[in-house]
């Protein structure tokens, strides 16, 4: 998928449906960068389908958008249609939400996981797409852990990297921000355990870089000094936006526009 070459229409709108806010903005593909603000509205609560999907349609009309949308889901997608509902209402289950949205939408709409659609924005326009012939993993350090691999530039979707067994639980309880948090853990004491999760994932796939994002990765230098693996370690360099560019980058490809 990521070797698939994105058609001449240079702006593509993104959506990225979080937690508490669902974020929307334009974006110029030819550099992976908002020509618009990015239009953030509270998510509904509960966060079902229709409700999302309003929330979905007031950001297109907030921009007057005509064209393609890509919209990235903190949730299993597969052929479209979600598959979990870890951090979204349940009611989401077995819905089919490329249908969801585009009928929502009224305009051709693609679907993604929200970690996939970060780890998409990095390996495309960040530093970690110096290593896009290699094995590339995300990783993004919140509530959870989310995750994204890539070999030889092609995803492989909806990876649960932090759901892994680390210390007989899954790893995100361990080694998460929220995590370091709860257990008032000093930067020092959190990598360790950063650092003792990274070690499993690399005897596991081998990757030639790590790319670490979420809020944690704007403070990289209080804990990347304490991480030790053989591969590349890399702050994610679009932060907050990695999602929406994202979900554009993936609207834009081959059958969409």
């Amino acid at each position: 998928m990521a070797k698939k070459k994105t058609k001449t229409q240079p702006h593509v709108f993104g959506i990225d449906v979080g937690g508490s806010g669902v974020k929307g903005g334009v974006v110029d593909l030819s550099k992976g960068k908002l020509v618009t603000d990015r239009h953030r509205i509270p998510t509904p609560q509960p966060a079902t389908p229709k409700a999302v999907a309003a929330v979905t349609r007031q950001l297109v009309d907030h921009f007057s958008w005509g064209g393609a949308v890509g919209v990235a889901i903190p949730a299993i997608v597969r052929h479209g249609v979600v598959h979990s509902a870890a951090n979204i209402d349940k009611s989401w289950m077995g819905v089919d939400a490329v249908k969801r949205f585009s009928k929502a939408l009224d305009r051709p709409t693609r679907v993604l996981n929200d970690a996939d659609a970060a780890g998409l924005a990095e390996l495309h326009y960040g530093e970690a797409k110096a290593y896009a012939d290699g094995v590339v993993i995300l990783l993004t350090f919140g509530t959870g852990i989310g995750s994204a691999i890539f070999v030889e530039g092609e995803l492989l979707p909806n990876s649960e990297l932090g759901h892994l067994e680390l210390r007989g639980d899954d790893a995100e309880h361990w080694a998460s921000a929220k995590a370091r948090e709860d257990g008032k853990l000093s930067w020092k004491a959190w990598a360790a355990r950063v650092n003792e999760y990274l070690n499993h994932l690399e005897f596991l796939f081998s990757p030639d870089a790590f790319i670490i994002g979420g809020g944690v990765s704007r403070r990289s230098q209080q804990f990347f000094p304490y991480l030790n693996t053989s591969a590349r370690i890399i702050a994610a360099e679009l932060e907050n936006r990695a999602g929406v560019v994202g979900a554009a980058w993936y609207a834009a490809q081959e059958g969409t526009l």
